[in-house]
């Protein structure tokens, strides 16, 4: 193969590389091969992402500096160019900068990392409230603000998967929401400890059986988001994905009407009881 093919087929590669990425991320899914994190859907997600790339700069930095310094100390310092070992037992120059420059790079770092944390905390105005509730082993959501409806979130199974579905991720009902909304997630657990868990939203709560953890996202982007329960909860952690979708809000305003119809509750039973209080009646007839 000659050099220019040679160039010319990595460079097909790549570009095919990138599409397929391109295509992986606009659906906030993993993707094989991944290198970094999910690209960004929320402005939380954005300020941990550039966190993470300072971070990055600055362990890099001090990696070259410490292997700069212990090739310096192996060329300076061997048994052939220092024949005679130095006893210097001190060195107060030396002590004062390994103590004072550490301080100042976590004080660089503590700044950052505080104000994400401040930032990331609560939901302020929130225009709308969902409540995500873990179970042994699925989820189940609720929409106070949109009528109080509620439903669970079951994987797919395999064998019904739709072409380019995604393996344990998927969800027979997905959480809809619409996009550039403020929107507050109260996360709890029904049973055990459960986390939910989006990467690119930037959110990882805890689901604590009892206690009512609080988190916001605001989508910036339509498209569908994945995520699994992060805390290990029983032999079926790995089966509690997370599928959510972003909308515009015409369009959420339209699924709501049809959620509020599809995930009715009758006398506050959820549909699954109200189905078999409807039927009951008929059978006793019978």
């Amino acid at each position: 193969m000659s050099l220019a093919r040679g160039f010319a087929f990595f460079g097909t590669l790549a570009a095919s590389a990138f599409g397929f990425a391109a295509s992986a991320l606009a659906d906030g899914a993993p993707r094989p091969w991944q290198m970094g994190l999910q690209e960004a859907a929320t402005p939380s997600m954005e300020r941990i992402d550039a966190l993470h790339d300072l971070l990055l700069v600055i362990i890099t930095l001090i990696c070259v500096l410490v292997l700069a310094l212990l090739a310096y100390v192996v060329f300076r310092f061997n048994e052939r160019r220092n024949p005679v070992p130095s006893k210097t037992a001190h060195n107060t120059v030396v002590e004062v900068i390994w103590t004072v420059v550490p301080v100042l790079i976590l004080v660089g770092i503590a700044i950052p990392s505080f104000k994400l944390l401040y930032f990331t905390d609560r939901a302020a105005d929130a225009e709308m409230t969902i409540k995500a509730i873990g179970r042994q082993w699925y989820w189940s959501y609720e929409y106070p603000d949109n009528g109080n409806f509620t439903f669970d979130a079951l994987p797919v199974a395999d064998e019904d998967l739709e072409p380019g579905g995604y393996r344990l991720l998927e969800t027979d009902n997905r959480v809809v929401v619409p996009v550039d909304t403020t929107i507050r997630v109260l996360i709890t657990g029904g049973d055990v400890l459960h986390a939910w868990a989006v990467p690119s939203f930037g959110v990882k709560t805890d689901a604590v059986p009892g206690r009512i953890n609080e988190t916001w996202i605001r989508i910036e982007r339509e498209g569908v988001y994945y995520g699994q329960c992060s805390e290990l909860c029983g032999v079926g952690h790995a089966f509690m994905p997370i599928a959510v979708e972003a909308v515009s809000k015409e369009e959420f305003a339209r699924w709501v009407e049809e959620a509020q119809q599809n995930f009715a509750r009758v006398g506050g039973s959820d549909p699954a009881t109200a189905l078999a209080q409807n039927e009951a009646p008929a059978q006793a007839a019978n």
